[in-house]
């Protein structure tokens, strides 16, 4: 009898898929090459892009994620020990994508990228998960900003609003207080922690040293604010891997509660270390670098973790993520690769200014070019009243002081403008870590604004500052609640809170 071999290897196929179905079949690779932090995998023909490996290792399993899918073999990056990885061991296709630990558990620990807690207290136990890299919500699924995110901070929320659901750069040389700036703004949301406009806060640290980031978190401890917060930390001694993904687990934790309808704020600190670690391990995989050796795709790096940034419909809950990412410039070149990558992105920008803050003036936020491109719709009312006018005030003080320098003589007009310009830049510093309420912002740039500072001595206006609010937290409390019940001003409250402050002016003046 002929024996017929297709009929034979037909039947031997259906076995192998019968036997397929029935066992949990997982496809399997060996490492051909292993080297700072990089594997590359011959065998894993299926694997998908950001594919969960395994690599089997002699000391236990090394997690890896795949990066590069090439003819032959595929590059991956190694989320852990890769010195305990040698060539031939095997990894294990998973056919899962790179998720996140996520959910209330995580408030107030410090983990670390991949959901793993690293300041000493016990595991997280948490059954919701989130997905590394996901799509953006299209805009059918989002609504405009309209809410505003109080920073606590009077330069800001008078002159560069932020709203629930924008993306605001913090952009500045080293040392000039971008952190400050997000670590007030975090501190600031206590006092709105268990109320319906409470914020819940993620920082992610990328590339500091672990000495920086203990510091942040032993701040926010001291006031109270890791009640509402999750520290992620990708430090400086952590492999390039593990910071390149820390801002997107960050993000993805941050998007639970989002989809729950609640408000969170992300905070990336900072973008240029991540973009250091992506080229990095770019260049380690081949891939043909460009522009100052980083990919091609390095803008496709944050565009995809900046536009998952939103405001959600009401019909998805309408919940809220805003991102304050940082980004160091060098010697303040806003117009390098990085920096003008993130700013096209982002939906404006806080430039702080080096010459400000060695001057005293902090926060140094530079009026001039910092914008915030949601502007008005993102403040209450009556700050937008009164701080309408006062950003273009304190960039014509500037060039009058510039002209000022030159000694000449000036008119009574222009002097009276530089002094009202000297007072408020001087009512606008701020020490760090004293978050202010909006309504007593509203009050101390309204007595600015209507001229009450113009004959107070400089050395003396935080002096009056602060007596002036403490007089609108006792005596002058019933317009205060008003003025905050009310959300704006008409012109019998503002002739009330003007007579308030003569009132109060006259009574400090015999101090």
């Amino acid at each position: 009898m002929k024996i017929k071999t297709d009929e034979i290897t037909s039947v031997i196929k259906q076995e192998i898929e019968r036997y397929a179905t029935e066992l949990e079949v997982s496809e399997v690779g060996r490492v051909v090459q292993i080297g700072d932090g990089i594997a590359q995998i011959y065998g894993l023909s299926n694997a998908m892009a950001s594919e969960l490996l395994e690599f089997q290792t002699e000391t236990g399993t090394v997690m890896g994620m795949v990066f590069n899918l090439e003819l032959d073999t595929v590059g991956a990056v190694i989320l852990g020990d890769y010195l305990s990885i040698r060539e031939g061991d095997t990894v294990k296709s998973t056919g899962r994508l790179l998720e996140v630990p996520a959910g209330p558990e995580l408030l107030g620990r410090v983990v670390d990228p991949l959901g793993r807690p690293i300041d000493g207290g016990a595991a997280i136990e948490t059954n919701s998960t989130r997905k590394l890299d996901i799509v953006a919500p299209g805009i059918a699924e989002r609504q405009p900003v309209k809410q505003p995110l109080q920073t606590g901070i009077k330069a800001i929320d008078s002159m560069i609003p932020i709203g629930r659901g924008q993306r605001e750069l913090i952009i500045g040389d080293r040392k000039t207080g971008k952190t400050a700036i997000a670590v007030d703004t975090i501190i600031n949301q206590k006092r709105f922690w268990g109320t319906d406009d409470a914020v819940i806060c993620i920082y992610v640290a990328v590339g500091q040293k672990e000495s920086t980031v203990a510091g942040v978190v032993e701040t926010l401890k001291s006031h109270g604010a890791m009640d509402y917060t999750i520290v992620v930390n990708a430090s400086a001694s952590d492999p390039a891997p593990l910071q390149y993904i820390g801002p997107y687990a960050g993000c993805a934790m941050g998007e639970h509660f989002m989809w729950e309808g609640k408000d969170v704020l992300c905070i990336y600190d900072d973008l240029s270390k991540q973009a250091q670690a992506y080229r990095q391990l770019s260049l380690l995989l081949r891939r043909p670098p460009g522009r100052e050796a980083y990919p091609g795709d390095v803008f496709y790096l944050h565009s995809r973790l900046l536009e998952r940034a939103t405001k959600l419909s009401e019909d998805n809950g309408g919940g809220s993520l805003t991102a304050l990412p940082v980004i160091e410039t060098q010697e303040g070149d806003v117009s390098a690769y990085i920096p003008t990558n993130v700013i096209s992105i982002t939906d404006g920008q806080i430039y702080l200014e080096p010459d400000l803050f060695f001057a005293g003036v902090r926060p140094a936020v530079n009026v001039g070019i910092s914008v915030s491109r949601v502007g008005g719709n993102a403040q209450i009312k009556a700050m937008k009243q009164i701080a309408g006018s006062l950003r273009l005030d304190l960039a014509a003080y500037r060039e009058l002081e510039a002209f000022a320098q030159l000694g000449t003589e000036l008119d009574k007009a222009t002097q009276r403008q530089l002094d009202r310009g000297a007072a408020m830049v001087e009512l606008l510093k701020q020490p760090q870590y004293v978050p202010v309420d909006v309504i007593d912002q509203i009050i101390s740039i309204f007595a600015g604004a209507r001229g009450f500072l113009d004959d107070v001595p400089k050395l003396k206006i935080p002096q009056f500052e602060k007596d002036m609010l403490d007089y609108f937290g006792s005596t002058g409390q019933e317009l205060r609640e008003t003025l905050r019940t009310q959300g704006g001003f008409d012109d019998d409250l503002e002739k009330k809170l003007e007579a308030a402050l003569h009132s109060f002016k006259a009574g400090w003046s015999n101090e």
